[in-house]
Formats: structure tokens, C-alpha cells, sequence
């Protein structure tokens, strides 16, 4: 069906379009340009602001990184649930606002009680109050979201049950898309800065290379669901972001505050980066092909191995990540809007620029879960400690056992035949 041709009602109101929200100033300096060469303009203005935002609250460190994160999750959860409500508050139905509110703030304290107790188990174990709040976590999180589905099962209105359930569905899928999410990008944070910077500068160079070689050399167009996105712009944002990615991190492959996981000090109040680098983070030597070798008359290159997997993140910000943005374009057609919202000039809402970083998340989660993480022994270790001395002597038995079979420990016998 064309845009011209007429549409059956679905009962659904569409959300009003805001009118411009370009600053004042920027509309007058820019008055005399076209609208397509203005949109440039400005697009461009407020990036370059927001990577200046961003450089700055890397240098701040990590603390007001996870603050950003959890500020940005806010935002974006605000922004879907209030296209939600836009449709939800017509028939005047009750709670629905506050149960949103409400199962964000349990689905937050489930998942901020896991990190706490994950990533600061030393902390929690010389805490009491921490100790026992993380003992019965998964309870308390159960207690509090099932007084959240009672509240909603008792808001039940006649006639009207059909959309309530409905808006149900709607909160807990913005929970699962904005919420989770964000919190598998402070997990990405805790491996290392570098897990956190490279793969979110990636998606960020993409928007803005795919954005540059479409609008100066885009013809051919890529999706109906977004009809300015181009093959051009797709495939030079692909080979831009890959160059800049390898770069980049073979730039910060070389200070510990970007590559070491963060963790609290000894003191326990304070965060520290500080370690002795893997061997992810090392200079090694890797052969040309033959044909490079012809070409540069180099028979070895010198590369950080975590280059090699930056080039499978940005492969990944490049090919896959863009359809994190067509989803987001086909939700906002579905509900005639132009933007989530407009918080940011000539970017929308905090969601249009976060679409694609939200499927980035998970991916890198999952490939450091997949190729790079293995077994923690300081955790292991942590997780013994606070066990019961019965506990700790059956698993240091069968420690043991498993060891002499290994052929890695003497048994006693074997010690007085040594002798």
C-alpha cells in the first residue's frame, strides 16, 4: 500500500509529530541553506558535541559511565512507555503509568543486585546488610514484581481488557529491549573499558560514515523501511568503521586503564583500573599472506590480538547493527512518529541514537562470554571462601582426588617412597 493510498483504522491515535526543535540560534545561522543542507549542518553540530560528551565522561571513569548508562536507560524507557501512554491515557484507564515506572524499578534492582553481588563479592561478604539483601535477592526481586502483577491484574477494567493486556505486553517488552540491555553494557564495562569504548565508537563511527558516504555518495537504496539509507552508505560506513576500529584499538591496546577490568580497590572504596595485561593486550607477530608480502615487502606485522577481535566488532556495528535501527524505523512507521522524541536537534530521542547500541551490547556480551572469558580463580576462590568449613573440606577432598589422578599431586605413600 502506498502513503498516498487510504489506511484502515486500527483504533490506535497516532502520536503527534513535534514541531522543529532546532535552537534558535542554529535556524538563523543556517537560514540560508536548503532543508537537506541544514539538516546537514546540524546533525553534524550536535554529534560533534555529543563525542565531546562522550570523551568526557570516559575521563571521568567508570562510575560516571555506569551513572550515563543507567541516566540513558531512564530516557529511553520514558521515551517508549510515553508513546505507549499516548494511547493508553485516551481511554483513561488506571496505573498504567505507575506499573511502568514500578517494574522498572524491580527489573533495575534485580539486575543491579547481580552485578553487586557478581562483581563485589568481598564488599558484600564484610557488609551485613549487604550480605543478607544478597542471599535473598532473587526472592525480594520475586516478592516485589509479583506485587507489581497483582496491582495490575486488580487495575483489570472492564471492556478494556484487551488493550490492558496489551500495554502489559508493551511494558515488558520495552523492559526487555532498554533494560537488560543496558545492564549487559555495564557487564561489557566491568571486562575492561575497552569492551565498552571500542564496540560503542564503532556503532557511532558507522551512523556517521554510512550517514556521510550516503548523503555525498548514496543512489542505490538499501531498505524501504528507511528510504535516505543507501548501498553506498552501507558499505563505506562498513570498510570505515573496520579501519577506524583497528586503530582505535591499537591506540588504547596499549594503556591498562582502558584494557584491565575494573574492580574496587583494596580498600573497598573506590574503583581501580589497574592490572598486568592478558595476552589479548600483548604486541605479537603475525605473517602476511604472501601477496601483502609482495606488496608492502613485509614478512610480519606487529598487531594486538584484541585488533583481530575489534575487527569482528566492527563487523558486527556495521552489518548487523544497522538492522537495530530498520527495527526501530519499522516501530516508529507503525505508530506514524518521526522520532521517539526530541530531546536531541536533528537526532530525535535518546532511543534514535541508541537503537543499534542496545543490539551491540548483547553481542559483545555474548562474544566475550563465547571467545574470550574463561574461568575467574579469583571469583572461584571467593565463592569458597564463603562456604561452610564442611562444604570447603568435602570440595578440597575431591580437589585432591582429582589432582593426584592428573598425576599433578603425590599421595602420601608416594612421598615416603621418595624418601
Amino acid at each position: 500500500m502506498s502513503d498516498t493510498e487510504s489506511k484502515p483504522d486500527t483504533g490506535v491515535p497516532e502520536v503527534p509529530v513535534p514541531a522543529d526543535d532546532t535552537p534558535e540560534v542554529l535556524n538563523k545561522a543556517l537560514s540560508g541553506l536548503s532543508s537537506r543542507w541544514k539538516n546537514w549542518w546540524v546533525r553534524g553540530i550536535l554529534t560533534l558535541a555529543m563525542i565531546s560528551f562522550f570523551f568526557l565522561i570516559i575521563y571521568l571513569g567508570p562510575i560516571v559511565l555506569m551513572m550515563i548508562v543507567l541516566i540513558v536507560q531512564i530516557k529511553c524507557f520514558q521515551e517508549i512507555i510515553t508513546i505507549g501512554y499516548s494511547v493508553y491515557h485516551s481511554y483513561h484507564l488506571p496505573w498504567f503509568r505507575t506499573l511502568s515506572w514500578y517494574f522498572l524499578l524491580c527489573v533495575n534492582y534485580f539486575f543491579y543486585g547481580e552485578t553487586v553481588t557478581d562483581y563485589f563479592f568481598t564488599l558484600v561478604q564484610r557488609e551485613e546488610p549487604l550480605r543478607i539483601l544478597s542471599k535473598y535477592h532473587r526472592f525480594i526481586s520475586f516478592a516485589l514484581y509479583l506485587t507489581g502483577f497483582c496491582m495490575f491484574v486488580l487495575s483489570l477494567v472492564k471492556k478494556h481488557y484487551r488493550l490492558q493486556f496489551y500495554m502489559f505486553g508493551w511494558t515488558h517488552v520495552t523492559l526487555l529491549i532498554v533494560v537488560t540491555q543496558s545492564h549487559l553494557i555495564i557487564h561489557n564495562l566491568f571486562e575492561g573499558m575497552i569492551w565498552f569504548i571500542v564496540p560503542i565508537s564503532s556503532v557511532i563511527c558507522n551512523d556517521i560514515m554510512a550517514y556521510m558516504f550516503g548523503f555525498f555518495f548514496g543512489r542505490t537504496p538499501l531498505i524501504k523501511l528507511s528510504p535516505k539509507k543507501t548501498w553506498e552508505g552501507f558499505i563505506g560506513g562498513l570498510f570505515a568503521t573496520i579501519v577506524f576500529c583497528a586503530l582505535l584499538a591499537y591506540v588504547m591496546a596499549g594503556y591498562r586503564y582502558f584494557v584491565c577490568p575494573v574492580e574496587f580497590n583494596n580498600d573497598l572504596n573506590s574503583f581501580q583500573v589497574d592490572c598486568e595485561p592478558s595476552e589479548l593486550f600483548q604486541l605479537q607477530d603475525y605473517a602476511l599472506p604472501s601477496v601483502l608480502q609482495s606488496l608492502t615487502g613485509w614478512s610480519t606485522v606487529k598487531l594486538y590480538p584484541f585488533q583481530i577481535h575489534s575487527i569482528a566488532l566492527s563487523s558486527f556495528a556495521s552489518i548487523v547493527g544497522p538492522f537495530g535501527g530498520f527495527f526501530a524505523s519499522g516501530f516508529k512507521r507503525a505508530f506514524k512518529i518521526k522520532d521517539f522524541a526530541n530531546t536531541i536537534p536533528g537526532h530525535g530521542g535518546i532511543m534514535d541514537r541508541f537503537d543499534c547500541q542496545y543490539l551491540m551490547a548483547t553481542f559483545v556480551n555474548v562474544y566475550i562470554a563465547s571467545f574470550i572469558r574463561g574461568p575467574n580463580p579469583t571469583k572461584v576462590i571467593q565463592q569458597l571462601m564463603a562456604l561452610r568449613t564442611d562444604q570447603q573440606l568435602h570440595i578440597f577432598n575431591a580437589l585432591k582426588v582429582h589432582l593426584i589422578e592428573k598425576g599433578l599431586l603425590m599421595t602420601q605413600y608416594d612421598k615416603l617412597r621418595c624418601l
